[in-house]
């Protein structure tokens, strides 16, 4: 079934958790919610599970025929099921019955709960630790029978908390790499709670990017970081986080920080005068000049972090602090020289409130 928030508002006191908030998750997708600590992404997801009742607004499930109003609707009346950053198992049952759990409720036969947990541990690679109990686990092992048990359970509704967070890197990849199958083999609407911009990338068919309690942008996850509405989802969306330079443009001229002045190249020529702020990710700041028109700027580099096929170079340009990512082992010492070139036509451009002024051509398209 799918979900549907109407005009939903959480206020606790005088506090706003939620600003009015409208959003269509359909089923057999994964949504996204991508955003800072605090940000309002819990307190989202609690609306949906029914663990809190919106200060205003409507919550409705849709069947594809009908919509229903489960507004006021217990949490346990409700087809959910839910996994929170800090796992959550009951911890006198074996892993095994951990997981079986909520077939056992429903009265499955014997044989079919052995056989889906059974296949449920192998996606999960708990396979050697089913006659555990929780308490002789490691943390990455009681999270994923958190969730093991909250995906066998077949809910219309699975609501996941930043769930991959304690888990190692390489277990991590493996189920950031599942879930997507999972979800597109069954009915549910899954929501999936992140602060990491790559997770939204790889997980999500949607993205709603989240801001002191408001949806600032919700679509597509590849339009929503190509295109978005505003210098606030750009920067939630990126990671490192996003490069900013003010400018203003005179006529054929961008005047730059400190006097500098610039051509008007490419998009820039298509504005009209006035303050921007531009903004380009990591990967759009090189070393290396481009093959065309660009923009230079003399740095000194803070520190460069060598991940092992690339490297992220921090630099001071321009009276900002810009990171930049680019190939290789760059074994730079702090306060070493360095011109990084920016392509005009690759950035963001926003205008003095925000707004989206430009988006590079080639990464418009969906």
């Amino acid at each position: 079934m799918g979900l549907v928030l109407d005009r939903v508002r959480r206020e606790v006191g005088a506090e706003t958790y939620i600003h009015e908030t409208s959003l269509r998750l359909k089923p057999g997708t994964m949504t996204v919610l991508l955003g800072a600590t605090l940000s309002g992404k819990t307190s989202l997801m609690r609306l949906m599970a029914g663990l809190d009742r919106p200060s205003a607004g409507r919550i409705l499930v849709d069947d594809g025929t009908s919509e229903t109003d489960v507004t006021g609707l217990a949490v346990r009346e409700r087809s959910v099921a839910m996994v929170y950053q800090q796992f959550i198992n009951y911890p006198n049952l074996t892993v095994f019955e951990n997981i079986a759990s909520p077939l056992r409720v429903k009265g499955l036969p014997r044989a079919e709960i052995e056989s889906k947990v059974r296949a449920m541990a192998r996606l999960m690679q708990l396979e050697s630790f089913l006659e555990r109990m929780p308490l002789n686990l490691s943390g990455g092992q009681q999270q994923r029978t958190a969730m093991a048990r909250a995906l066998i359970k077949g809910a219309d509704l699975v609501l996941l908390d930043e769930p991959l967070a304690n888990l190692d890197y390489k277990l991590r990849e493996e189920l950031r790499e599942e879930l997507p199958k999972i979800v597109r083999g069954s009915k549910a609407t899954v929501v999936y709670a992140t602060t990491e911009p790559q997770e939204a990338l790889l997980l999500g068919d949607f993205t709603a990017t989240l801001w002191q309690g408001r949806v600032t942008q919700h679509g597509r996850s590849a339009e929503v970081y190509r295109r978005p509405l505003d210098l606030t989802t750009a920067r939630i969306f990126s990671d490192p986080p996003l490069n900013l330079l003010p400018v203003t443009k005179r006529a054929a001229e961008i005047l730059l920080p400190g006097g500098a002045i610039g051509p008007a190249t490419g998009p820039l020529g298509g504005l009209a005068d006035g303050a921007y702020q531009l903004g380009f990710r990591a990967h759009q700041l090189t070393l290396h000049r481009p093959a065309g028109p660009g923009l230079a700027f003399n740095g000194t580099v803070t520190v460069a972090e060598i991940t092992g096929s690339e490297s992220f170079v921090h630099v001071e340009a321009a009276g900002s602090r810009w990171v930049a990512l680019v190939p290789g082992v760059q074994e730079l010492e702090p306060g070493a020289a360095v011109t990084v070139h920016v392509d005009p036509a690759g950035v963001f451009v926003f205008d003095p409130d925000g707004g989206l002024a430009h988006a590079p051509a080639f990464l418009s398209a969906a």
